[in-house]
């Protein structure tokens, strides 16, 4: 009974993952209704929100999720190399002239959060004290660099850029590492025991659904903006 309860998951994560990927989804949506068609789309101030601070809260919540599992090393080793896959298709895009250079994604979320996981052992062992500390001075220095221009283009990995940097999805070392270290923080705190701190919930549709999503959502990730391109392309040429 201690190993399966040991195993069983903290489903309000699962969950909170899940609607965290269907508003990556509604937002790379509306992205490619105006990137690529030319539609002039109408958000609503809950997208907008989403659009603003989506990508914060997703890394938060991937450092509260990283404390809970095992072998991140591993696993963000998997999950930076997804990221240099997409940064080669997008380059791929761009040198075919099938989009602009701002399509080229060079160091978005999944480099991102590959990069925070295989940092991950490193400081696990440090107090919690300490994490939130570096985690607080991390966001800040990521907002001391916004604004600040460089001139030799690689320092864009940690915030720094040229002043023509372009980039179609952009997750900077610098402030986001202090965001994952804050959700670390959090983990190592509020879910100390690797157990849900919400009641268990009926197992109805919509929960299971939105747990498989974060389940599954590096794979969600990955396929989802080919499958709503295709999709939106078939019906504008039906159109």
């Amino acid at each position: 009974m201690e190993q399966a309860a040991r195993r069983e998951r903290v489903w309000e994560l699962d969950a909170f993952r899940g609607i965290a990927i269907l508003c990556v989804i509604a937002v790379h949506t509306v992205f490619d209704l105006r990137y690529f068609l030319g539609r002039q789309v109408a958000v609503a101030p809950a997208l907008e929100f989403v659009m603003d601070y989506g990508g914060v809260i997703f890394v938060i919540l991937s450092g509260v999720c990283v404390t809970l599992g095992s072998r991140s090393l591993r696993r963000g080793a998997i999950v930076f190399g997804f990221g240099l896959v997409i940064t080669l298709v997008t380059m791929t895009m761009a040198r075919l002239g099938m989009a602009g250079p701002d399509i080229v994604i060079q160091f978005g979320v999944l480099h991102l959060l590959g990069f925070c996981m295989m940092l991950y052992p490193l400081y696990r062992k440090l107090p919690v004290s300490a994490i939130a500390v570096l985690g607080v001075l991390f966001v800040a220095l990521g907002y001391a660099f916004d604004g600040l221009t460089v001139s030799q283009p690689w320092w864009f990995v940690l915030g720094l850029r040229t002043r023509d940097f372009v980039a179609g999805d952009y997750f900077p070392v610098f402030p986001h590492l202090g965001w994952f270290m804050l959700g670390v923080t959090i983990g190592r705190t509020a879910y100390r025991n690797k157990a849900s701190l919400l009641p268990r919930v009926p197992r109805v549709a919509p929960i299971r659904f939105l747990c498989f999503c974060g389940r599954q959502s590096l794979w969600i990730y990955l396929l989802h903006q080919p499958l709503v391109y295709g999709i939106l392309e078939l019906f504008n040429r039906l159109r």
